[in-house]
């Protein structure tokens, strides 16, 4: 489902990213690892159309980016540790205004379902600036998968979460994983990784340094290999 090839990126004289080399297949959920400041957010920005690369090719559904970027936006939802809602319009309005933007007609349905999905039924008149940031978090997640993208994309979804905040996300994201969504997700938490994913990817050193299937590695055998590719 998403295909990156050879993609390199600087900025400027900085080198960022190095021939990357990484697949997600359909349905998979695979998670992103690495310490802060080694590119995560920045591919994850190209994947999302956000930014583009020097050289390389990325394909999502098989379309290119370089040629079908406005096609591909229609296939993804992107959830950030900044996520994007108005704090003046309540949760309601807030998913009605996307579903504009995304061009979904009689939204209604799909905004109450979306909704009860991360539990915010409840609270979807409120003004979203009165929502803690795990609630905002949850939102973000409606607002996202409210078009049913084939793929969702998550840069460190849990910045800034308390331990209550980051369990409950951690069942929202299983569930979108459960209903067959292509995810990848950045993350500098080995243990939620893992625990998460179908497959973890380290990238250090401006590239993929290593990958894995989740369910053959040891949490504390993988946390000795992490930490010797990112000290090497």
């Amino acid at each position: 489902m998403i295909e990156i090839r050879s993609l390199s990126k600087s900025f400027g004289v900085k080198p960022v990213l190095h021939s990357i080399d990484l697949s997600v297949a359909p349905g998979e959920f695979v998670a992103l690892l690495g310490p802060n400041g080694v590119g995560k957010t920045t591919l994850l920005r190209i994947v999302a159309t956000l930014s583009r690369p020097n050289s390389g090719e990325v394909k999502v559904d098989r379309l290119s980016l370089a040629t079908h970027a406005y096609a591909v936006r229609k296939l993804l939802g992107v959830v950030s540790h900044k996520p994007l809602l108005y704090g003046e319009l309540t949760a309601e309005e807030n998913l009605r205004f996307y579903a504009r933007m995304y061009g979904l007609g009689a939204a209604e349905p799909r905004v109450s379902i979306v909704l009860d999905q991360v539990s915010l039924v409840q609270q979807r008149h409120d003004l979203v600036r009165t929502f803690s940031r795990g609630m905002q978090q949850r939102l973000a997640i409606a607002r996202a998968t409210l078009h049913q993208p084939k793929v969702l994309l998550f840069d460190e979804p849990h910045t800034g979460l308390d331990n209550d905040a980051a369990k409950m996300l951690d069942d929202i994201l299983l569930s979108v994983a459960a209903a067959g969504r292509t995810v990848l997700m950045t993350t500098h938490d080995l243990a939620r990784g893992l625990e998460l994913s179908d497959r973890v990817a380290i990238l250090h050193g401006g590239k993929i340094a290593y990958e894995a299937r989740s369910n053959t590695l040891k949490p504390t055998a993988f946390a000795d290999k992490y930490y010797e590719i990112i000290q090497a």
